[in-house]
């Protein structure tokens, strides 16, 4: 099977596409015919072997050899199952999360049946639904599970155009919070037709300095940091992080201090979260933002264009 490959960390071009074995799933797995995938903002740290604490996990020189072949996001249909499996069968269309074994840059991978994995939403191309997993499911766990969004809170989100930042607008509306957004200039149109009450150009505005106060600060891309986004923040304010080490060191400190609070954390099991996510996309509540497509062949090119941190919305790898 073909298989996108990398040995070293380095730029896009370490990356190419190999012919490699086919896994064969085990007795609780299920065997994925990937027919899309992406490339994140995640995964080109991956590459890079960055940030240099988490080559901890990913590799000290070189990347693991579970590793080697990136992907977290997938949608496809079971092609095997394992003599343990009642979840699924062959023939149902899936979409998942792999987690820190990757594998999702290939035609096959394996996961287990009980892990983050789900039918797809009805209705829903391959490209669609392997790009409504990991941005939508973040999302929906720094603003459910960690604040515990209520409606009519006020709600901010830095990164608003981006991956997570799509579907935290959304999201945010659908549990009835008055949304503010925070992107660029040629991101303002696609954040307000995403439902956002109200939006802010960066590049004109710094939202730091103004009068308004949040009940939730949602950075979801790492360019800011409680220090600054304090004094926006009510006195039981939120500032929910989804990046940096500072950032945990503030969670410790503020949960016993006085004043707005910092929640940070990692969403790694999203079996719920699909599930939950599958029917408001399948109602159509919930829209997936596709900014470009390539094939398994042109993945390096796919990692350029998201190294340079100006996509909206999601990168999608098909494999066809």
């Amino acid at each position: 099977m073909r298989a996108a490959v990398f040995t070293r960390f380095g730029p896009p071009d370490v990356l190419g596409v190999r012919e490699v074995d086919r896994p064969s799933p085990k007795d609780h797995e299920v065997l994925i015919r990937v027919r899309a995938t992406t490339v994140t903002s995640a995964e080109s740290g991956m590459r890079q072997g960055r940030p240099l604490w988490g080559r901890a996990i990913i590799g000290f020189i070189a990347p693991r050899k579970r590793i080697r072949t990136l992907g977290i996001e997938l949608a496809g249909e079971v092609a095997a199952v394992g003599k343990d499996v009642t979840r699924f069968r062959p023939g149902d269309r899936v979409f998942g999360f792999t987690g820190f074994g990757a594998g999702a840059n290939a035609e096959y991978t394996c996961m287990r049946e009980r892990g983050s994995l789900a039918l797809m939403p009805d209705n829903t191309t391959f490209e669609q639904a392997a790009a409504a997993v990991d941005g939508s499911s973040t999302a929906l766990y720094f603003l459910r599970d960690k604040a515990g969004i209520q409606s009519g809170q006020r709600v901010l989100v830095i990164g608003a155009s981006g991956s997570i930042g799509t579907y935290a607008v959304q999201l945010a509306k659908h549990f009835g919070a008055h949304v503010t957004g925070v992107c660029s200039t040629r991101n303002v149109d696609l954040v307000q037709s995403l439902g956002a009450d109200e939006v802010v150009d960066y590049t004109a505005t710094d939202f730091t300095q103004g009068d308004e106060r949040y009940d939730i600060v949602f950075d979801t891309v790492g360019k800011s940091s409680f220090r600054r986004c304090r004094r926006v923040l009510t006195r039981t304010g939120l500032y929910l992080p989804t990046t940096g080490l500072a950032n945990m060191v503030w969670a410790a400190t503020s949960a016993v201090s006085g004043g707005p609070k910092v929640k940070t954390g990692m969403s790694v099991e999203k079996k719920e979260a699909l599930a939950f996510l599958r029917d408001l996309i399948g109602a159509g509540q919930l829209r997936v933002v596709i900014d470009r497509t390539y094939p398994l062949e042109e993945i390096a090119e796919a990692h350029r264009y998201v190294d340079q941190g100006r996509k909206r919305g999601n990168v999608v790898v098909t494999i066809p």
